[in-house]
């Protein structure tokens, strides 16, 4: 085929999307055959990069990782635009976003679930000029924090100064500046938020603590224990409590990295000994929680914390998702509201803990945490009114946002 008899691709591709095929993998569908026709239609068409996007998340849930952001290049090498429908005369979203991988941008395709909205994805290059743009209502910038992303996000904010329709989360500073850092140095002075003073260091610099040369500067007068991880890790990827230089030795011979985070360990176990770490989505000023995970280990993820195997755990959680606005938020409301005025986002997402003197303990903040409704229901019967709720307010917002 010729480059003149080449087909016109559309301004935007579709897609099955992550939501759908996520869920289909989690609920135990066998995704071979849905692998196998996508296959077929790009053997068929190589122009058929739509096929190709939800092959490379394919790829991503069944753990080969490499190859489906190497599939999603290829797409992308092609085509910037791809676009999960919904059902005609709904709200059209256009998401500015960026190649990688599942936490790499805001979760829309599951905060969009059970609407009629469609979700339209701009995949921005750095320096690459704009595509032909899709028509929508609203528009948002759904770019999670990452060195690799700030180069994209400084890129956004003079084109967002002149877009033609509303755009959320146009703040794109305040998200870039969104590292575990600069979080800590923006509510240095809070009176209602504890962010640990957080440094940012070279591995020579903790090679040299680990030696036993003095504390300097950024780490001078941090007390030990310190929390340890990679930049750019997450998931508790080598994240680690380090009890001193001995400890930080043998820590720093199996690191794979070349700049970590340090910040002073927090003990915020409660009287009973457990830790619980709470995911809160902050949509339009408003605060709802994604989950609540409840461990025996201060280290709190929660595919790790035993929640499937412990109906205490679960009864808790759906407690707290039940009294959540006269308890947690009514607790926290100052440090809430403090948040969002400090990041000026109109979503984002937190990681948090309580101190035992009642402060809200921020561990992490972005706006690419995973939210999503894929807990089995019989085991969590709570979660489903739940996220629904969570799904709708941000689904109003964007109906707010469009109509302004």
């Amino acid at each position: 085929m010729t480059a003149s008899s080449e087909p016109q691709a559309p301004v935007s591709l579709p897609v099955i999307g992550l939501a759908a095929l996520t869920h289909g993998a989690y609920s135990g569908v066998d995704l071979q055959p849905v692998w196998n026709g996508l296959l077929t239609r790009v053997r068929n068409n190589a122009y058929d990069v739509g096929a190709l996007m939800d092959m490379a998340i394919i790829l991503q849930l069944t753990g080969q990782r490499e190859q489906g952001l190497e599939a999603q290049r290829h797409a992308l090498a092609q085509h910037r635009v791809y676009e999960r429908a919904g059902p005609e005369g709904g709200l059209r979203l256009l998401a500015f976003v960026a190649p990688g991988d599942f936490m790499t941008n805001t979760p829309l395709d599951f905060l969009l679930e059970g609407s009629n909205i469609t979700l339209i994805e701009l995949y921005m290059g750095a320096g690459e000029p704009l595509p032909a743009i899709p028509e929508h209502d609203v528009a948002m910038v759904a770019i999670g924090e990452s060195d690799s992303s700030r180069q994209l996000l400084e890129g956004l904010g003079p084109m967002l100064a002149r877009w033609p329709k509303p755009v959320l989360n146009r703040n794109v500073k305040a998200i870039a500046a969104m590292t575990r850092d600069e979080v800590s140095a923006l509510f240095a002075d809070s009176q209602h938020v504890l962010s640990p003073r957080t440094a940012r260091v070279s591995i020579g610099a903790l090679e040299r603590v680990a030696a036993g040369e003095p504390l300097v500067a950024p780490l001078a007068g941090m007390s030990w224990p310190w929390v340890v991880r990679p930049v750019g890790s997450h998931a508790g990827t080598q994240l680690e409590k380090i009890d001193g230089p001995e400890a930080l030795c043998v820590y720093l011979k199996g690191l794979d990295a070349t700049e970590a985070f340090v910040a002073p360990f927090v003990d915020y176990s409660g009287p009973d000994g457990l830790f619980r770490k709470y995911r809160v989505a902050v949509i339009d000023g408003k605060a709802y929680l994604s989950h609540l995970a409840i461990s025996e280990r201060w280290m709190v993820h929660y595919l790790n914390a035993g929640m499937d195997e412990s109906l205490a755990k679960r009864e808790e959680e759906a407690a707290a998702m039940a009294s959540f606005d006269e308890g947690f938020a009514a607790r926290h409301a100052d440090a809430l509201k403090d948040m969002s005025e400090r990041f000026g986002l109109d979503y984002f997402a937190i990681d948090c803990g309580e101190t035992p003197d009642g402060k809200l303990l921020l561990f992490e903040a972005d706006v690419a945490m995973i939210i999503h409704s894929m807990d089995e229901p019989e085991l969590y019967p709570y979660k489903g009114p739940q996220m629904k709720k969570l799904f709708a307010a941000f689904q109003a917002m964007l109906d707010r946002a469009a109509k302004a």
